[in-house]
């Protein structure tokens, strides 16, 4: 396992170069560096805990949630975040760098790099709160699931897109570009579908998740939605 996810983590790093520097046209953007630096060293770091602290939470953390299991318009709505993603990207990478389409000074992009960390610190405070958090959505009964509602589920009923949110805002400050920040809500239609999906399942399989969210009424965004 350990090693799938230094294979995977290499992988990443690679792909992440690719899409933002061929785009860019140039090695010389400092804030992508800092963007790679941050991703995958969280990304790493995190594993590892996991890896120490909660090997089975791990193993479901690196499942596909493109595999067969999944329902087909889950795997859909999967793939097309996927291809968003990538390709908000490379827009990001074409507006900051390649054409400089628009500017944020460099306090906003230090307050995209803070909010990265803050959105990966969120994600170990949703982690720790619930050790059935999947990629995939389905309910883990071989592993005796049980509704999360402490640390940030007791504010909103999906957290990991929550901080997911916070991670494309930060992502956009810290690389520079505004349009791929205006893109943000576009991604987030993505996850609302995603979220969509999953409460019908767990609403209609998981006993106490009604009970659950009839007392946290938000989703995603506190106060919104």
């Amino acid at each position: 396992m350990l090693r799938r996810m230094i294979v995977r983590s290499i992988i990443g790093t690679a792909l992440f170069g690719v899409v933002l520097f061929g785009p860019a046209g140039t090695l010389a953007w400092p804030q992508a560096w800092i963007f790679l630096a941050l991703f995958i060293g969280c990304s790493v770091a995190m594993g590892i805990w996991l890896y120490r602290t909660d090997p089975g939470l791990l193993v479901e953390r690196m499942r596909s949630p493109l595999s067969r299991q999944q329902k087909p318009a889950d795997r859909l709505v999967v793939a097309a975040l996927l291809v968003a993603f990538w390709g908000w990207l490379i827009l990001a990478a074409l507006d900051a760098r390649r054409f400089e389409w628009s500017y944020v000074p460099v306090w906003l992009q230090l307050v995209g790099a803070i909010l990265i960390l803050v959105a990966f610190y969120g994600w170990v405070t949703v982690l720790r709160a619930n050790s059935f958090a999947s990629v995939e959505i389905r309910l883990q009964s071989e592993r005796r699931q049980t509704v999360a509602s402490t640390g940030p589920y007791a504010v909103v009923r999906h957290p990991m897109y929550s901080y997911a949110v916070l991670l494309m805002v930060g992502s956009a400050l810290l690389l520079g570009s505004l349009w791929s920040l205006a893109a943000v809500p576009l991604l987030m239609l993505l996850l609302i579908a995603r979220i969509d999906g999953e409460e019908r399942l767990l609403r209609d399989g998981l006993p106490g998740y009604r009970d659950y969210a009839a007392k946290v009424r938000y989703r995603l965004i506190p106060g919104v939605w």
